[in-house]
C-alpha cells in the first residue's frame, strides 16, 4: 500500500522524453487495462488514436503548438468522445439510437476522461511519463480533420507519453481543505479564499512567473496570459460548432 500511495503523492508530469519506442505490446496491454475504467451504462463510450508515424506526428505536434511533451513524446495519444460505434451498432440490430445531442456527449466526453486517466496511471506505473496536452479543445476541430473522426467523433483529451528524459519536480496543490466540503458547500469568507491560495501564491516558481511577466498577482497571469477571455471565448465558438458539425446538437 505504501507503493501506491507513494506513486499519487509523488507523481509529476513528463515533457521530455528519451528517443525510445514504446513497444506495441507494452500500448496494447497499456489500452486494454484502461478500458476496465468505469463507463456509463457501460457502452465504453470513447476511442483512442495512437500517433506514431513520423509525419503525421509532426503535423499533430503543430496542432499542440510544438510544444516539447508533444515534440519529443514516442506516441501522442487522442482520447475521444465516441457515440459513432455505439450509435452504428444500435441501427444495426434495428433499435433506435437517440444519441444525438449534447447530453450523449457529456456522457461519452466522461468515459473518455475517465479512460485517458486511468491510461495515465498504468503507463506512470510501468515506468513511462505522460503529459496532457491541453491544447486539443483549442484546435480541436483541425485535430478531428487530421485524424479523420467519423460524425459523433470528438477529440477531448491528448496525451503525450515515452520515456522520461528527465525528473520532474512537483508542482504545488491547494491544500486538501480547498476542495473537500462536508455535507454542503462551504462558504468561505474573502480571508479564508485568500487563505486557501497563499501556498499557490508563494510557491518560488509562480512568484517568479508573475515577477517575470509584470502583473500584480498570479491571477491575473491567469486572467491575463493563460486563459484570458478572448482565448476562452473564442475556443468555446469553434468548439460549439464541432458540437454541430459531429451531430451532437
Amino acid at each position: 500500500m505504501k507503493v501506491m500511495n507513494d506513486y499519487f503523492s509523488n507523481r509529476a508530469t513528463v515533457r521530455h522524453y528519451k528517443d525510445k519506442e514504446i513497444s506495441d505490446a507494452m500500448l496494447t496491454s497499456i489500452i486494454e487495462r484502461a478500458m476496465w475504467a468505469p463507463t456509463c451504462g457501460n457502452m465504453q463510450l470513447y476511442s483512442v488514436i495512437a500517433t506514431r508515424d513520423k509525419e503525421r506526428k509532426k503535423e499533430l505536434a503543430a496542432m499542440h503548438y510544438n510544444q516539447p511533451a508533444a515534440t519529443e513524446a514516442n506516441v501522442i495519444l487522442t482520447i475521444c468522445a465516441d457515440f459513432n460505434r455505439w450509435t452504428r451498432w444500435c441501427s444495426l440490430r434495428g433499435a433506435e439510437p437517440g444519441y444525438n445531442n449534447f447530453h450523449s456527449f457529456i456522457m461519452a466526453m466522461t468515459d473518455a476522461v475517465i479512460f485517458a486517466q486511468q491510461i495515465v496511471t498504468i503507463a506512470e506505473m510501468e515506468g513511462l511519463g505522460s503529459c496532457y496536452l491541453g491544447t486539443v479543445n483549442y484546435n480541436a476541430a483541425e485535430i478531428s480533420d487530421l485524424l479523420e473522426l467519423p460524425e459523433m467523433v470528438i477529440p477531448v483529451a491528448a496525451l503525450s507519453i515515452g520515456y522520461p528524459a528527465e525528473t520532474p519536480s512537483k508542482s504545488e496543490r491547494l491544500p486538501v481543505k480547498a476542495v473537500l466540503h462536508t455535507e454542503v458547500y462551504r462558504k468561505d469568507n474573502d480571508n479564508d479564499m485568500l487563505g486557501l491560495f497563499k501556498d499557490k501564491e508563494e510557491f518560488p516558481a509562480n512568484v517568479e512567473f508573475v515577477q517575470q511577466n509584470g502583473k500584480p498577482s498570479l491571477a491575473h497571469i491567469f486572467t491575463d496570459i493563460r486563459y484570458p477571455r478572448d482565448v476562452n471565448e473564442k475556443v468555446s465558438e469553434t468548439f460549439h460548432q464541432l458540437l454541430k458539425d459531429k451531430g451532437f446538437i
